[in-house]
């Protein structure tokens, strides 16, 4: 979805659902940058508040965010992920997909949010041109790895692949 579209609250919310009452990670990925985005981290904290999310800030290579833990459900952010490992030191940024598969290897449910990126209509220079390139091709091999893909528009999930229905047959009994 877009920014603001609900996405990361119902990533959230299927988290929790798969779940249960194990234990539930959110690898935080956005770094703090000015008081815009501390104010985003914070809010974004306030929405986990009481969900029983531990969070871990890897900002890169976040298959290192366990040491070979099997844990139950994980979410984390692909767009700042990329963002990192595009502009950040020593950044990765052809690894993130391997990461993420790596990642999901180590856990029971794994839940990925990410932005639609494609339809602002702006010319950017080479080097955004070039994080949103890969950001649609990470997009794409995440979805074609994913049980289920959902566009949250509103609020509103709207399933591309799977459904509702495959998350609930995975929940615990």
């Amino acid at each position: 979805g877009t920014s603001g579209s609900g996405k990361s609250e119902y990533a959230e919310k299927i988290c929790c659902e798969l779940a249960g009452s194990a234990k539930k990670y959110y690898i935080a990925t956005m770094q703090p940058y000015g008081a815009e985005g501390t104010q985003r981290i914070r809010r974004h904290h306030a929405l986990r508040q009481g969900k029983g999310f531990e969070t871990i800030e890897q900002y890169q290579n976040v298959s290192k965010a366990f040491d070979k833990v099997q844990t139950e459900a994980v979410s984390h952010a692909a767009p700042n992920l990329m963002a990192n490992e595009c502009f950040e030191e020593g950044g990765t940024p052809d690894a993130v997909f391997s990461d993420c598969i790596q990642l999901y290897r180590q856990c029971r449910h794994l839940v990925i949010v990410t932005n639609e990126i494609f339809s602002d209509g702006c010319l950017y220079d080479n080097t955004t041109t070039d994080y949103i390139t890969r950001l649609g091709r990470l997009n794409t091999q995440l979805a074609q790895e994913a049980d289920c893909v959902a566009e949250v528009v509103y609020s509103i999930p709207v399933y591309w692949k799977g459904s509702y229905e495959l998350i609930q047959k995975s929940l615990p009994l």
